[in-house]
């Protein structure tokens, strides 16, 4: 809940989520990003993201992730990752 000025550092977590995925989804109709990635795609076609970033949102926000963070990928057997569609 807000008060006044004060954001919740959950919040802040989101909207950086949200410019992320963001970032993925344009590259993604751009053509620089193919269907199936990794984190070093990401780096290439998204560039300005802390390291941490890259090697942490996909795992992260994989389906099935045991955080319960909401899903925006499918991690593939072979360790890439697509766009859930939504």
């Amino acid at each position: 809940m807000r008060q006044g000025n004060f954001v919740p550092a959950s919040e802040h977590l989101e909207v950086r989520a949200s410019r992320f995925v963001a970032d993925i989804r344009r590259a993604r109709r751009k053509g620089l990003l193919p269907k199936r990635f990794r984190g070093g795609d990401l780096r290439q076609c998204c560039p300005g993201w802390s390291d941490h970033t890259y090697t942490n949102f996909l795992p992260k926000h994989r389906l099935g992730n045991p955080g319960g963070y909401t899903a925006y990928f499918e991690r593939h057997r072979d360790g890439t990752y697509s766009l859930l569609e939504g």
